[in-house]
């Protein structure tokens, strides 16, 4: 009996259906193509984890002790330096290894105390976890074209994404000024998902932070941003990212994450310190990305889509100003599989995303069969 009742209130009982499921006949349909699949759909790395860092994890695949949650002084230091390199915030600020970002988004309203009648605010058009951890920790999810909409919904927690996933646009210094002067008079924690952050492909309009001093003039209350290193350095499957931002928070959540166990393994946080110590290989990383980018760009608009925003990140959102299933569809009898905008929020359904994490190889080969 006891059983039955803990099922049926079971938090997967609240969660949307996987939306990946949907894609399954259309993945077939473009895997029958003569040529083969070329799937652009997952923002996955297929670039090699440069040697620097495989030597860093390791030399220390031998630690046989438990890890610490915040980590080693100079896990630390190298977070906070990278940090003060690429947004330019003092280099005391408070930070926190994460094991990956997603499980960062999934958990922080709940590790935020956020429960049943108050509310999480994020993009409408958006990466799916920021919803999923406004229902596991039982909050109303509301999705807003901007966080100020929700005002007046016991709102607690406001997500922003830029570089956003997937339309890839750019928040200006003044425009992500306005929302941290509005989340601070309202006593809401603004996090801020970064982790496309040095990936921005317009020199005139770069990604800024909201760690940047020109956004907050040196005052982090209720700033949080999320990094991550799956892009930058192709370590997705180290499950290696960190949290920067407002003392107070940063050390609430240190609490919690200490008590529930959520470490970074010794060796990813060694190879962590070697990758963000390293430039030099995110920089020959984002040179392929680039190269892909005009590749596939000039492809796609020669076939005749429209390219929305798309000045950072790995992605491309494109439309023929159709429903976004009959581009997958048509884009599939081609051997390419993309992603449905219609994953992202309601409002990305006449959308699909392309991801620029292939191989070179499979990014010409797509772009020949849109030619």
């Amino acid at each position: 009996m006891a059983l039955r009742r803990l099922h049926s209130a079971s938090p997967a009982r609240r969660l949307p259906r996987f939306p990946w499921d949907r894609m399954a006949p259309y993945r077939e349909r473009a895997a029958a193509h003569p040529g083969g699949l070329v799937d652009l759909t997952v923002g996955a790395p297929v670039d090699e984890v440069p040697p620097s860092i495989r030597q860093a994890l390791a030399e220390a695949g031998g630690m046989p002790g438990y890890p610490t949650v915040a980590g080693p002084a100079d896990l630390q230091g190298a977070m906070r330096s990278w940090l003060h390199r690429h947004t330019g915030v003092a280099e005391d600020v408070a930070v926190l290894p994460t094991v990956g970002s997603k499980e960062l988004v999934a958990n922080l309203p709940a590790q935020l105390g956020i429960s049943a009648g108050e509310s999480v605010a994020y993009p409408e058009i958006a990466y799916p976890t920021y919803e999923i951890g406004a229902i596991l920790a039982g909050a109303e999810a509301r999705p807003v074209a901007d966080p100020r909409d929700a005002s007046g919904s016991r709102l607690r927690l406001a997500w922003i994404n830029y570089p956003t996933n997937p339309t890839g646009e750019v928040a200006s210094v003044e425009h992500l000024r306005e929302l941290v002067r509005w989340a601070q008079d309202s006593g809401v924690v603004l996090a801020s998902d970064e982790c496309y952050l040095t990936l921005g492909w317009d020199e005139a309009n770069p990604p800024v932070s909201i760690l940047d001093p020109r956004v907050n003039d040196g005052d982090l209350t209720g700033l949080l941003a999320a990094h991550s290193l799956s892009k930058r350095s192709n370590l997705a499957g180290y499950r290696s990212a960190f949290l920067a931002g407002d003392p107070e928070i940063v050390a609430d959540l240190l609490e919690i994450r200490r008590h529930a166990g959520f470490m970074v393994p010794w060796p990813v946080q060694r190879a962590t310190i070697a990758a963000l110590h390293d430039e030099a290989h995110a920089i020959e990383q984002r040179a392929r990305y680039e190269q892909r980018r005009l590749v596939l760009r000039s492809a796609v608009e020669a076939a005749g889509f429209r390219v929305d925003h798309s000045d950072a990140g790995l992605y491309l959102w494109v439309t023929r100003d159709e429903d976004c299933w009959a581009t997958v569809d048509w884009l599939a009898a081609r051997g390419i599989l993309a992603a449905a905008g219609e994953f992202y929020g309601a409002k990305g359904n006449r959308h699909v995303r392309l991801s620029l994490t292939a191989t070179d190889d499979k990014i010409a080969d797509a772009a020949g069969r849109l030619k």
